[in-house]
């Protein structure tokens, strides 16, 4: 789903968390690129699981990736923009019942953020805001079916959460939009993004993101993905790599020793800042000493050794 800054929409539960167990050593392509990222993001998030406050982007991907899921609950013929575009609403509708806090965060008062860490009352959500939120949603699903044409397509899996475990024990993680099975048997990834397909330079670390997912399918079913597919839905376009064996042997050694540079810096408290242009997005810029900030108490070490990741 999608990595704009922000919330993660399906792995945050309760904004105000801030800590928890930790569960046994494991990873997911979100947090193996907050630490690529940044060490330090990294671990604002998965170790001191500070709370950030929703983003616009984020809650659009996560709307958008709703109605697309939905869309394939109904006939193939049925499968229209203007069919797509009558489940905004009701998704959104369903999307603030389960988390009544978001639309007056979102397009409430500048101090809404600070108001719901004090527990105190939010104000009600600008409507104009929440109708051009709505609008631009349906921009986006439009953009869908100059990609795909959801009448041919008859899904394996939607929204699937998928797992594997490498040989060393660590734990592969993460949710897939949509897997795709052709008569022969052959498998596609398909993954939405609400945001713009990357430009030169850029492309690693989306390509990371997908071979990721074709290597925890791989290892848990044996079978290769014929071909792993991102569709960008902020700018029309669409990125497909087939991967090969060799590609995904490569990536699941980056993952493991990704992994044992993670489990190094828990070990020795040392997560460093790495500035870059995407800076601009953190939530955390208050707490990063590249901007005079400095990062709370590492938080107590649990009884084992392994971190959430």
């Amino acid at each position: 789903m999608t990595t704009t800054p922000g919330v993660p929409p399906a792995e945050v539960v309760d904004l105000r968390d801030r800590g928890g167990e930790r569960p046994a050593a494991s990873l997911s392509p979100s947090r193996a690129s907050d630490f690529l990222t940044c060490p330090l993001l990294y671990r604002l998030r998965s170790i001191d699981r500070l709370p950030e406050p929703p983003g616009v982007a984020a809650a659009r991907g996560t709307l958008v990736h709703a109605v697309l899921e939905r869309l394939f609950d109904v006939p193939a013929a049925q499968r229209t923009p203007d069919v797509a575009a009558g489940f905004i609403p009701q998704q959104w509708e369903e999307l603030t019942r389960e988390q009544p806090h978001l639309a007056p965060l979102l397009f409430g008062p500048e101090d809404a953020w600070q108001r719901w860490l004090d527990d105190e009352a939010l104000a009600a959500p600008d409507p104009a805001a929440v109708t051009a939120f709505l609008g631009e949603a349906r921009s986006f699903v439009d953009r869908y079916f100059a990609l795909e044409d959801p009448t041919r397509l008859e899904p394996a899996e939607r929204e699937v959460s998928v797992t594997c475990e490498l040989p060393s024990g660590l734990v592969l993680r993460g949710i897939i939009d949509r897997v795709d099975r052709a008569p022969n048997g052959a498998v596609r990834v398909v993954d939405y993004k609400t945001g713009r397909a990357p430009g030169a330079g850029w492309e690693a670390k989306a390509l990371f993101q997908m071979r990721f997912y074709g290597l925890v399918l791989w290892r848990r079913s044996g079978q290769l993905p014929a071909r792993l597919q991102l569709l960008y839905l902020g700018s029309g376009e669409r990125i497909s790599i087939d991967p090969t064996e060799a590609e995904l042997v490569a990536t699941e050694r980056k993952v493991q020793a990704l992994w044992e540079t993670i489990a190094a810096a828990t070990r020795d408290g040392q997560w460093p800042a790495r500035p870059s242009k995407l800076c601009s997005w953190c939530s955390f810029q208050s707490l990063c000493p590249e901007y005079g900030g400095t990062p709370p108490p590492l938080p107590p070490a649990p009884v084992t050794s392994s971190v959430k990741a």
